[in-house]
């Protein structure tokens, strides 16, 4: 089976950055499954097809048919996650061409792009049967003068779908923005990872444990600094970055970073583990630390009264003292607060 290094990337960024429960590369429709919302996917044809034909000259769809072009269709990698919000739909198309995009001529390489997404859009509405997803086509490299012309008609994309009641939104990440917001963000959160699966994430360790001096990313906003084992990448803190976790994958990855370089003093540990100072601090309803007392029974501590578990099953240190890390994070209640305090600390 063809393994392609940019969805190997994207797989692992849904699962680890995105916090995807569910996640495929090179997802199909069947063709015994039923066709949903088939009068709607017409309409979205049609619109579309007329938009951009009528504006720009652009033949979306030649000569196929709705069954033609969804039958056609081939996601790169597509992910779901289920957290207190809600789900979330992500379905990406990657293109690495090490040359730069190229589809043809630049109108082609245009009208390529958005037909995937339109495609991709409709599969998910008449396949899923959700009218909601983040449709991401991803590249490492393209002409600026392709990106010019092309994000403002993904944004003219996503206008039509929300006048026709959805909520899709297509999105493009490319050039330095790729390294941003995928490259840096997956990196970031790969500690620990070692699913021989992930080809990506083992061939990034396996040059960690060779390179001496890791290079700096273009964008980084902090210095370098060393740190135990192989994971040195703090530098990559920068603010399109951290937008890119989940607040959950935030808090474990950063308050890690700070605990082991012991950029939270000891006073703070202390009032970190008070409920007043969580909420206050983080909007927290439970104290963000609880010390873990020697032979202490981890499975028991990050329970509450009710069994419920309240805090991740692993210890962090500092100080020489041992603390669980709260695991109620949810995007609008703490996400603000937690980058405010931490944008004191980095």
């Amino acid at each position: 089976m063809k393994i392609e290094m940019g969805e190997s990337l994207l797989y692992s960024w849904l699962r680890h950055v995105k916090e995807c429960q569910i996640a495929q590369t090179n997802w199909k429709v069947s063709p015994k499954w039923d066709l949903k919302n088939e009068d709607k996917l017409i309409e979205i044809m049609e619109r579309t097809n007329f938009y951009f034909e009528n504006k720009y000259g652009y033949l979306i769809y030649k000569n196929n048919s709705l069954s033609q072009l969804l039958i056609q269709a081939e996601v790169d990698v597509l992910g779901i996650s289920f957290d207190e919000e809600g789900n979330h739909i992500y379905a990406i198309d990657v293109a690495f061409h090490e040359a730069g995009l190229n589809y043809g001529s630049k109108e082609e390489t245009i009208t390529r792009v958005i037909k995937k997404c339109i495609r991709t859009a409709m599969c998910i509405y008449g396949y899923i049967d959700t009218d909601t997803a983040e449709i991401i086509f991803a590249s490492p490299k393209i002409n600026p003068a392709v990106i010019i012309d092309l994000e403002p008609k993904l944004n003219e994309l996503n206008s039509i779908l929300s006048t026709l009641g959805l909520n899709f939104t297509a999105r493009l990440i490319a050039n330095q923005e790729f390294n941003r917001k995928i490259l840096e963000p997956i990196l970031l959160a790969s500690g620990g990872i070692s699913d021989t699966s992930e080809l990506f994430l083992r061939g990034y360790q396996m040059y960690s444990m060779f390179s001496e001096k890791p290079s700096k990313p273009i964008q980084a906003q902090k210095v370098m600094r060393k740190t135990k084992g192989n994971k040195d990448i703090e530098s990559i803190f920068t603010d399109e970055t951290l937008k890119e976790l989940k607040i959950g994958k935030l808090v474990q990855t950063t308050m890690r970073d700070l605990f082991r370089n012991e950029k939270i003093t000891m006073d703070e540990i202390e009032k970190m583990t008070q409920p007043d100072y969580s909420k206050q601090i983080f909007n927290a309803n439970i104290p963000v630390l609880k010390e873990v007392p020697i032979d202490g029974n981890i499975n028991e501590l990050k329970r509450d009264d009710k069994n419920y578990p309240r805090y991740y099953s692993y210890t962090i240190s500092i100080y020489g003292k041992d603390y669980l890390l709260s695991a109620q994070w949810i995007e609008h209640l703490h996400r603000a607060y937690y980058e405010k305090w931490l944008s004191y600390k980095l």
